[in-house]
C-alpha cells in the first residue's frame, strides 16, 4: 500500500505531482496553484495550514528541478 504524503516528504509529494499533472507548466505555476495540487493528491495527509510560502516555494524550485532533469527512460 502506497504511503501517506506529507510537507516533509516533498520528494515523494513532487514524484505524485509528476506522475498526476504530467503536463503542468511549471514556468507559469503560481503557489497558490500549486497548494491546491498538493493538498488534493489522494495520498496527501499532511494538515493544509502547516504551508506557507517558503515550503511552497522550494516544493515548487525541486518540482522544476526534477521535472526538467528526469530522463523517462
Amino acid at each position: 500500500m502506497a504511503q501517506p504524503l506529507y510537507w516533509d516528504t516533498s520528494y515523494e509529494v513532487i514524484l505524485e505531482l509528476m506522475a498526476r499533472y504530467p503536463e503542468a507548466d511549471l514556468d507559469s505555476l503560481g503557489l497558490c496553484d500549486l497548494y491546491t495540487m498538493i493538498v488534493t493528491l489522494p495520498r496527501f495527509a499532511d494538515d493544509p495550514s502547516l504551508a506557507n510560502d517558503t515550503l511552497l516555494t522550494e516544493i515548487l524550485r525541486e518540482y522544476y528541478e526534477e521535472a526538467t532533469h528526469h530522463d523517462p527512460r
